[in-house]
């Protein structure tokens, strides 16, 4: 059975990298767009960049801290609001700081653990209570194969926050079963982009493969996507069973 168009899409973190190339496909798509993130001015640029291109669609910003679950709870149902409702919540806005644990960085892995879960756990909040009132819609969550083992270095607190979100993500799923709401967790691999300057691994894809790789795994709408499919299905698969020092050197 074929998914309804997701005419109304909402992304946060979408001032740069993935955020930014999924509000580009999306535009191009013919979609309307509620685009939240941190840095309006980027944010501004992209939107007029957008309206120029593809004077069809909406366009809507604000400024959001994930980090500030009060905001987020303001200005998720504002967004909405501009656009008469979402139809798609994508929860993309993290941060990829980090160091090995006891090396005497712990307010780097903090932050990413706070910022990745719990600011990650507020924009679902936001998105689900909209989704329920309305009875459909589609939540996205996005993870990483960092998530699946015990990746090391910088990856370690980075990868535990999306480890969280891959379970926080299966019991919305299960709270949902049965509705008209679907959630769908994505794990992207290596892609090209800001937050992983330095953490990029074998297969590492440019930004243009990886954001069409990851649009077009959001319109299947699945439970669980790797992102590009080719080589992250396998090679999940193969990190799941591996001897942790094997993974360790592949990390």
């Amino acid at each position: 059975m074929p998914h309804p168009v997701r005419q109304r899409i909402l992304i946060t973190g979408a001032s740069s990298g993935l955020g930014e190339g999924m509000a580009r496909r999306f535009a191009r798509m013919g979609r309307d767009l509620a685009l939240a993130a941190r840095r309006t001015d980027r944010l501004e640029a992209l939107r007029d960049e957008l309206l120029a291109a593809h004077p069809g669609i909406r366009v809507v910003t604000a400024a959001l801290d994930v980090d500030d679950a009060a905001a987020v709870e303001k200005v998720v149902p504002e967004l909405a609001g501009k656009l008469g409702g979402i139809d798609r919540f994508v929860a993309n806005a993290g941060i990829g700081k980090g160091a090995p644990v006891g090396t005497g960085s712990a307010w780097a892995n903090r932050a990413t653990l706070f910022t990745n879960v719990l600011g990650t756990h507020a924009q679902c909040e936001a998105a689900v209570e909209l989704f329920r009132a309305r009875g459909s819609g589609h939540l996205v969550v996005v993870s990483s194969v960092a998530s699946i083992r015990g990746m090391r270095g910088t990856r370690t607190a980075y990868g535990a926050s999306k480890a969280a979100l891959n379970a926080l993500a299966e019991r919305i799923r299960s709270d949902l079963l049965g509705t008209g709401i679907r959630v769908t967790t994505v794990l992207p691999g290596f892609i090209a982009t800001d937050i992983n300057v330095g953490r990029r691994g074998p297969f590492t894809v440019d930004l243009g493969t990886g954001v069409d790789a990851l649009t077009a795994a959001i319109e299947r709408e699945p439970v669980r996507a790797y992102v590009p499919e080719w080589p992250w299905r396998p090679v999940s698969a193969l990190l799941r069973v591996l001897p942790l020092p094997v993974v360790r050197r592949l990390a």
